[in-house]
């Protein structure tokens, strides 16, 4: 009887052996499929955007609208200029990077899609009396052929001359924009950001700057340009001359949560958000590419 219930208790043993190694097995088999299609539903719920800080604040006025529409997706954007993002776009860091220059010819190989343009103001503190300034006068500021105020039918005061630093989209579009291929000076004094360009310019009477059109506020005055208000209407009608483009660059096509926010930014309901603050709609060809 003893020897029965013994032979009995092995036998359970045994299966309950050969059941759980059993388990284990399948576990260690299906364990990294589990992971990998866990991991691909986060991915498909998660992108980085990053790169150019003017193109930024408006993106992550996208970005909260669209997480609205789609609770469940999370939005990271990023700055660190235009170069950096489209780096990390070509790299695989990001999934969308943010431009706002154009690509260069080491860069065409990557795709780029137009979501607005935008207008580049030059500003000046609230209390300089002047109100225009022409492009040859611009681009002897920035070479310090012109140093002072009253040089321009101003008082008399040093200009203080505030610029973007080296990488940056704002500062690439003024390069070409207004510099003609002249170095800016050296005398300028280098901001990392378009907020912080009209920071310093809102604290200082003798100041001179260059920002994003739709980042102007009533700290700062907006200079004419021969005459031109610096507005959506007159950058559209051709008259005003000084605007980029803000980009979404990708090595690839869209696809997933990309592609969707993407469709979304290019939608008239993401496009009015952004003709809202102040940006200028994309072309047709813009909006084709």
């Amino acid at each position: 009887m003893s020897r029965f219930k013994l032979a009995g208790t092995s036998r359970a043993k045994l299966m309950y052996i050969n059941f759980r190694t059993a388990v284990i097995a399948v576990f260690i088999v299906l364990a990294p499929l589990c992971l990998s299609a866990c991991e691909g539903r986060a991915a498909d719920h998660h992108i980085i955007i990053a790169g150019s800080t003017s193109v930024q604040p408006y993106a992550e006025i996208l970005a909260e609208e669209f997480t609205h529409i789609y609770p469940d997706s999370e939005i990271d954007i990023q700055g660190g200029g235009s170069s950096a993002g489209i780096a990390a776009a070509e790299s695989g860091t990001a999934a969308i990077g943010m431009s706002s220059r154009h690509l260069t010819e080491k860069e065409a190989h990557m795709q780029a899609i137009e979501i607005a343009k935008d207008g580049l103001a030059l500003i000046i503190h609230p209390s300089n009396p002047i109100d225009s300034l022409s492009l040859e006068q611009v681009r002897k500021i920035y070479t310090s052929d012109i140093t002072d105020w009253s040089e321009l039918g101003g008082r008399k005061a040093k200009i203080h001359l505030i610029s973007r630093e080296e990488g940056s989209g704002t500062r690439s579009a003024f390069e070409e924009l207004v510099m003609a291929k002249t170095p800016i000076t050296p005398r300028a004094i280098i901001q990392d950001s378009n907020g912080a360009v009209r920071l310093l310019v809102s604290a200082d009477a003798n100041a001179l700057g260059f920002i994003s059109l739709g980042l102007l506020d009533e700290t700062v005055k907006a200079l004419k340009l021969d005459g031109v208000e610096p507005t959506g209407d007159n950058i559209e009608n051709g008259s005003y001359s000084l605007y980029r483009p803000f980009l979404y660059v990708l090595h690839d096509e869209p696809e997933g949560l990309a592609k969707v926010f993407i469709d979304y930014s290019l939608s008239p309901g993401g496009l009015k958000i952004l003709m809202d603050e102040g940006l200028v709609a994309p072309t047709e060809r813009a909006l084709k590419q």
